[in-house]
This record gives C-alpha cells, sequence and structure tokens, in this order.
C-alpha cells in the first residue's frame, strides 16, 4: 500500500463499528496492530528496530501480547465475541475481571498503550521544538505513569532517554505519503474510539486498575 504507515489504520477504523455502533472485536485489534510497524521490526522487515529504541520496545512488546490475548479469546468462539466489550462481560458473570491474564485486564491496558500512542503522535504534531525523548517523556507521565508500580517506572522512565532520533522516526514511518497529515486523521479518528473503551470500562468500576 502506498502511503505512510498510518494508512492501513486509518483505513480498517471505518470498520471497527457495526451499523448499531458497537465496537467491533477484530477491526478494532486490527487497527492496533496495524500501529505495531511503527514502533517495531515486522515480519517484513519495515522498520528496524534499533531504530526505535527500548522505550518503543515495551510499549509493543505490551501492546503485542495484549492483542495475542484478545485474538485468542475471540477465536475460541467468533459468533460470541463479534463484538469487543462480550470479551469483558462473560468475566463479569465469571468475577474473572481483575485476573492479571483476563481479557478485561488486557483490554485495559491495551487501551492506555494506544493512549500513550496517540499522545505521543499529538506532541510530534505540536510541539515541532521537542526531541523524541521529551514527547515521549509528556505522553508517559500523561498515560501510563500513574497506573505503573516503583519498578515498571522507573524500567520505563530508563528506557524513555533511549528514544530514537526524531527525525529519524518520522523519516521511516513516512514513506511516499504525507505522515503529519496522516498522523493527524489517526488521532482523530481513534481517540473516540479509546473513550469508548474507558468509559464502558468506567462504568463498570474497571478502568482504574494499576500494575500488580
Amino acid at each position: 500500500m502506498v502511503g505512510t504507515v498510518f494508512a492501513p489504520a486509518l483505513e480498517g477504523i471505518s470498520t471497527v463499528k457495526s451499523k448499531e455502533g458497537e465496537m467491533l472485536t477484530k477491526p478494532f485489534l486490527d487497527v492496533c496492530r496495524h500501529l505495531l510497524p511503527v514502533i517495531a521490526v515486522t515480519t517484513n522487515t519495515f522498520l528496524m528496530a534499533e531504530k526505535f529504541g527500548a522505550a518503543l520496545a515495551l510499549v509493543k512488546s505490551d501492546i503485542g501480547g495484549n492483542i495475542t490475548r484478545l485474538e485468542s479469546k475471540y477465536s475460541s468462539n467468533p459468533s460470541r465475541f463479534n463484538c469487543l466489550y462480550s470479551l469483558v462481560q462473560v468475566e463479569v458473570e465469571t468475577k474473572t475481571v481483575k485476573s492479571s491474564s483476563s481479557c478485561t485486564n488486557g483490554l485495559l491496558w491495551l487501551t492506555r498503550a494506544m493512549d500513550f500512542l496517540v499522545a505521543l503522535f499529538r506532541n510530534l504534531l505540536e510541539h515541532p521544538d521537542w526531541s523524541m525523548a521529551q514527547a515521549c517523556t509528556d505522553s508517559y507521565n500523561k498515560n501510563l505513569k500513574k497506573w505503573h508500580g516503583w519498578l515498571a517506572s522507573s524500567s520505563f522512565t530508563l528506557a524513555l532517554k533511549l528514544a530514537p532520533d526524531r527525525k529519524k522516526f518520522m523519516e521511516v514511518i513516512g514513506g511516499p505519503g504525507d505522515v503529519k497529515a496522516d498522523m493527524e486523521k489517526f488521532c482523530t479518528a481513534f481517540s473516540p474510539l479509546l473513550e469508548q473503551n474507558h468509559k464502558f470500562l468506567g462504568r463498570l468500576g474497571l478502568d482504574d486498575l494499576k500494575a500488580s
């Protein structure tokens, strides 16, 4: 596909909601997966991992692991788990939502990781004078730090100091397209979906769980 790394995600966002406005499991997870090439090496070596530093590698691992967890549950019964929130509702019924391996926990942390990325992209758009480390640190402090324990926070803060060069990052993800325009479109279109996740989890009292 000709364009920036954001092009597949932008195309996928239009399919995330059903005609009734329900969040669909596979399309949502697919959009999240499309973001992985932005931050780490892919199977076709689209990006080189060393260009993106330890900080983004941590985010990539978190996103990828939670996508896999949710996809595995979805695949066990696609018709039953066609809607994203059905993965959580079945755990509410079985009282397993707070398990560290639950889909509820996976959705919560996937949403938070995506919050981090959206905020990072907005920082890159709105603060052209910031280094990549500044943009990453600001996003982390606003979206993930309060949910992390001391050890995770310390590790992440150290990793952020190894953030990649901003100019090189933008060049690699841009491709032949307008990376700033696509980045803005993505943030604008995807942020409401993340907010919907938070509202759903908040109604169940599950949006403020911290890392164990």
